[in-house]
């Protein structure tokens, strides 16, 4: 009997849910709101007859990436499918539907709440006052829906894109739209990259490097701005704000600009830096043209340009430590050393760790200093499309602009240009 009564408490709520599940609009009209409902089922009727047959089309396309490519039949150009825009015209399709699911979500969920108003004795709102309340309720999701699709569809679509190509053999030179058509290989490519020696040795020699990289970079760049910015701040220290002024200059000039100065001084051939070290009677550094040197002048010319960043926050961190926590430490005779990884580190890490994380994020992903610098080289024989200093981006972006190679082939490359 309890079961019954509960079930006839709630008999308003459980129709209009299932009626609108039913059929959209359809609960709005057992909840007597007559105007809601045809409008939810007009508005919904309107996009499915109209747009059924595109995301028909675009889910077909989407699953077999095209049936016919192009071809010349007596001397005319005859258009066939395109794997890539038939990709990209699914997953808007799909992007497309998932928000008309989500509208028929929602369609159910106002049908429920409104049930539910029933049930307690009171009267489905009218038109004109759900949309005030929907006015003042949810003003803030409508202001940020805009925004959401812009992002949906500018930044996610692409992501999705970039992911669903790794799982095809879109590859030159034999399937490269829209002379010939794009596959569908599952994990194919995933496979070689760790079963075929040659593809193996090149990722993980990349990846290793890739990761030294990052954490020495975001390492050395976070203690020689600690170190500038303590001694800048140190109090017997003078002129502070012409020392603030000449460390903060190198990050002030523009780091493309910066970048091909340091690849003329450095150059092999010209470079100044190489002709003062022989006029001293040395051997020319090959900064650039060795492998072991090449990463290390990464690394150098790095803390010229991401150093002056960190010594500006590690002194704005300095100045708003509580001078009292080392006047204690100083009256129990705590040493520098003590004071600088007892109170200075802690506090400096608890106020930078995001900052370092961002730090070493950005410098994983580091395109331009290692592409402007050295162009990934110099060459390594042994890895394909790519030189020693080449990170993962760079290597992809050499895969995929300069030699086609958006997948994998199975066989191995003719030529290991870098």
């Amino acid at each position: 009997m309890h079961v019954n009564q509960n079930a006839r408490c709630n008999r308003h709520r459980n129709r209009a849910a299932m009626l609108s599940l039913l059929f959209i609009g359809l609960g709005q009209l057992y909840n007597r709101q007559y105007l809601k409902g045809l409008i939810w089922m007009t508005v919904a009727q309107l996009f499915f007859w109209s747009y059924y047959p595109l995301a028909n089309r675009a889910i077909t396309g989407l699953i077999s990436l095209g049936e016919v490519p192009t071809r010349i039949i007596k001397g005319k150009v005859v258009q066939g499918d395109h794997s890539i825009f038939l990709l990209i015209h699914g997953i808007i399709a799909v992007i497309i539907i998932l928000l008309f699911l989500g509208m028929y979500a929602m369609n159910v969920y106002d049908a429920k709440k409104n049930g539910e108003i029933r049930d307690k004795g009171g009267q489905a709102p009218g038109f004109m006052a759900s949309l005030k309340k929907a006015k003042f309720r949810n003003l803030p999701y409508l202001l940020l829906a805009p925004a959401a699709l812009f992002v949906l569809f500018v930044t996610v679509l692409p992501l999705v894109f970039n992911v669903l190509i790794a799982f095809t053999n879109y590859s030159a030179p034999d399937h490269i739209p829209d002379r010939s058509l794009v596959d569908w290989t599952g994990l194919a490519a995933f496979y070689d990259l760790f079963a075929q020696k040659a593809w193996r040795s090149t990722f993980l020699g990349i990846a290793v490097w890739n990761l030294i990289w990052a954490t020495v970079s975001t390492v050395s760049v976070f203690f020689s701005g600690l170190i500038l910015a303590m001694m800048v701040n140190h109090p017997r220290i003078r002129f502070k704000k012409f020392w603030r002024t000449a460390f903060i200059l190198p990050w002030a000039v523009p780091q493309f600009i910066s970048i091909l100065v340091f690849r003329v001084l450095l150059n092999g051939s010209f470079g100044p830096v190489n002709d003062w070290i022989a006029s001293l009677g040395f051997s020319p550094v090959p900064w650039l043209s060795d492998p072991t040197m090449a990463k290390i002048t990464i690394i150098l010319v790095n803390l010229w340009f991401s150093t002056p960043f960190l010594m500006a926050l590690m002194s704005g961190v300095l100045t708003t430590m509580p001078r009292d926590l080392y006047e204690a430490a100083e009256v129990d005779g705590a040493s520098g050393s003590r004071k600088f990884f007892k109170i200075t580190m802690p506090l400096v890490m608890l106020a930078t760790a995001p900052i370092l994380i961002m730090q070493f994020a950005f410098n994983f992903n580091n395109f331009n200093l290692i592409y402007m610098l050295t162009d990934g080289n110099p060459n390594q024989p042994d890895y394909f499309y790519a030189g020693s200093t080449d990170i993962l981006i760079s290597w992809i972006y050499k895969m995929t602009l300069n030699q086609s190679q958006f997948n994998m082939l199975p066989p191995y490359p003719s030529s290991c240009s870098c």
